[in-house]
């Protein structure tokens, strides 16, 4: 058994139904890890137990856990979600989904969507509306966001239950009192989202929100709970927090007709509201199905220091917390720049020093924002490795086309295929040589697709090197000469025919293994290892490739002329948002590199680190929530009252709350002590005064006050 403490022990030796409470860093995860090993060593059949999460990604440590050579044979427990649970159900129990329900093929198999086709869809259904009728005119927000906010508000009327995707408007409306153009607004959105609803239903389309409804009518027969209760005979519910009410009244069902469970719930967390989360839901429907209830208060976390710091930043939120006695200070380190620039200077030497200097570990470091752009990212990354210091980025639901290895891939799958007559532009085509030969400079790049790409009748083409200017050849070095001439050839003898060629996820993993990932071109680090991030970003790449043949494969969904490939490089560039794809979660266990994130990104990975640097940290976004014009996450609940008005008052609140769950998380997550980086000018050069950087003032004064 791992080294536990009492309370630790109790909860893995229970064999009663158990809700444990705490804050993060009081190991919960740590115990229900041993009770599934107790369970697996004391005979239990894996095939009944069930380990239920909020989102994949947070499997992780049940995972490694039954990778321990001690145990049996254990390749039966199910690690799931809850749209997990309900997409299998419809797949399994779809001959008893009612005729009547408004399927058009009720006796065809469904087609089940992931978030980037229904983006896909949703374009191809709502798009020409809008176009046509001026849907939106009164907002400027790139279309695939406006896509994403139609099908978000289908998935929380879905999950709250009590909410029926009709009523989304008239939700959001009863709520609003500003002026008529955002009634006219979620209108539009109504309109839009019927529309989608009607052709899913049409063609047996189901996407998120579609599975769930169908779930809720399947789960009424005794056929379909039995066949989630026998798979459940016991039961690890872990982050109940961060579900969904019906989630909740399902997992309540399932605790009911379980043999023993262990319920999870984190204080102080919730973080997944604006998915539709309901932390104080769990505690209300939950809680009572367990005979037993511990909370655990010790931290394994945190140092004497950054528990202080915890204590001091949640009295100056208003938050209960025991009195600081100012050793938070030693804790807490700041600096305040003029630039953007030099701040990030700032904090980029500080974490070369703990590195070279104090020998900390990569990976025990993480550099964290409110929002991570490009610009910061870049800035960060290449500072650092200019420096000798391995980093990574993690930031997910970002269109696809945003990353530069997916840029790069496009560009030369485009190349690769001229019948497609889906030229690239001069600028795209340097921009993909410069990524995918290494040492390829911009400027000998530029030089490069200046003189060997042309387009005729719509073919783009690759001139090879020795046919170019001979004082360019040199100009661009021989070296560079020959690994453009593999790359150009590579992509000449991979393309093919329309008829011939194989599928884009094929293409994808062929350029990254036989060329991209070797020695001499860009996807790799130098040292024949292949750079991660470029590596994480093809590995989603070709898997939403394949995703997305196989919907057009099961669907027929294919606009004429064009062949599944040119639809789904089309869909991309669109600016589609990227569906959650697990492997991308788990590089901090073998990446030994410093990660660069979003801050609720971090929180929702899960993990602590010795070191956090939270940089511009003046900015407003620490606790206002994203700009979500189409929605409101907080009106689309089955807590807010029908008919009540959301006024600046409750944005006030919920913007102190989230700051409080979100500062208190990462500090719950952090071992030594946090970095805070401020320049007094942001990245556009507006002075920053937003809420966090006054709490940490506060705070400050009233440390500078106890020691007068």
């Amino acid at each position: 058994m791992l080294e536990l403490n009492a309370a630790q022990r109790r909860i893995a030796s229970a064999d009663d139904k158990t809700f444990v409470r705490g804050m993060a860093g009081t190991g919960k995860t740590t115990a229900a890890v041993e009770r599934l090993r107790e369970w697996l060593r004391s005979g239990i059949p894996a095939s009944s137990i069930t380990v239920l999460l909020p989102q994949q990604t947070l499997a992780l440590p049940y995972q490694n856990a039954l990778t321990d050579a001690d145990l049996p044979p254990n390749g039966g427990v199910l690690m799931t979600t809850f749209g997990s649970i309900a997409k299998r159900a419809v797949e399994l129990f779809w001959p008893l989904v009612p005729d009547d329900y408004g399927f058009g093929q009720p006796h065809e198999k469904p087609v089940f969507l992931t978030l980037e086709t229904a983006q896909y869809f949703m374009a191809r259904v709502a798009g020409p509306e809008i176009d046509k009728n001026g849907y939106f005119d009164t907002i400027t927000i790139e279309r695939n966001r406006l896509y994403s906010q139609i099908i978000d508000n289908l998935n929380k009327a879905a999950v709250i239950d009590g909410i029926h995707y009709t009523q989304i408007a008239g939700r959001l409306k009863s709520a609003w009192i500003g002026n008529d153009d955002q009634k006219r607004m979620y209108d539009d959105v109504q309109t839009c989202a019927n529309l989608f609803r009607d052709y899913c239903l049409r063609y047996n389309l189901l996407d998120f929100s579609l599975q769930v409804e169908v779930f809720k009518v399947l789960w009424r027969s005794d056929v379909v709970r039995a066949w989630v209760f026998d798979s459940a005979r016991y039961i690890i519910a872990d982050n109940t927090e961060e579900d969904t009410p019906l989630a909740h009244d399902v997992l309540a069902q399932m605790v009911t007709h379980a043999e023993s469970a262990l319920l999870i719930y984190d204080e102080d967390a919730g973080y997944r509201q604006f998915l539709g989360a309901d932390d104080l839901h769990a505690l209300e429907i939950l809680r009572p199905t367990c005979a037993t209830e511990i909370t655990l208060t010790e931290s394994h976390v945190n140092s004497a220091e950054v528990a202080d710091l915890g204590a001091a930043l949640a009295a100056s939120l208003d938050h209960p917390a025991p009195p600081s006695t100012g050793a938070g200070a030693d804790a807490l380190h700041y600096e305040a720049f003029r630039y953007h620039p030099q701040m990030i200077d700032g904090a980029v030497a500080e974490v070369v020093r703990l590195v070279h200097d104090e020998g900390v570990h990569p990976a025990e470091i993480v550099i964290l924002s409110a929002y991570v752009s490009d610009a910061l990212r870049f800035s960060v990354m290449n500072r650092l490795e200019d420096a000798g210091v391995p980093v990574r980025s993690h930031r997910p639901s970002r269109p696809l086309r945003q990353e530069p290895a997916t840029r790069t891939l496009l560009t030369l799958a485009r190349l690769a295929h001229p019948r497609w007559h889906m030229p690239p532009t001069a600028f795209d085509v340097a921009y993909a040589l410069r990524q995918g030969i290494h040492g390829l400079d911009l400027v000998r790049a530029q030089l490069l697709a200046r003189a060997a790409y042309s387009v005729r009748d719509g073919l783009p083409r690759l001139a090879p090197f020795e046919k170019l200017n001979p004082t360019l050849q040199e100009r661009c070095t021989f070296v560079m000469g020959e690994r453009y001439e593999r790359l150009r050839g590579w992509l000449a003898s991979s393309g093919g025919d329309d008829d011939e060629a194989a599928p884009l996820d094929h293409f994808f993993s062929r350029l990254f293994g036989e060329l991209l990932s070797q020695p001499g071109f860009g996807f790799q680090d130098g040292s024949a290892i292949p750079n991660k991030d470029a590596a994480t970003v093809t590995a989603n790449l070709i898997d939403s490739a394949r995703k997305f043949r196989q919907m057009v494969d099961e669907s027929g969904a294919t606009i004429t002329g064009k062949t599944a490939a040119q639809e789904y490089v089309e869909m991309v560039e669109a600016g589609v948002i990227a569906d959650q794809y697990p492997g991308a979660w788990h590089g901090e266990d073998d990446s030994g590199a410093v990660l660069i994130a979003p801050a609720y990104t971090y929180l929702l990975s899960n993990h602590a680190v010795d070191f956090q640097f939270w940089l511009n940290i003046g900015g407003a976004g620490w606790a206002e929530r994203i700009y979500q014009p189409l929605t409101n996450p907080f009106v689309l609940s089955r807590r807010w009252p029908e008919g009540m008005v959301w006024t600046d008052a409750h944005e006030e609140d919920a913007a102190r709350v989230a700051l409080s769950r979100l500062t208190l998380g990462l500090l719950r997550r952090c071992r030594r002590g946090v970095y805070l980086a401020l320049s007094e000018l942001s990245e556009q050069g507006y002075e920053q005064r937003g809420d966090l950087l006054l709490t940490f003032q506060r705070v400050l004064r009233g440390w500078s006050a106890d020691s007068a």
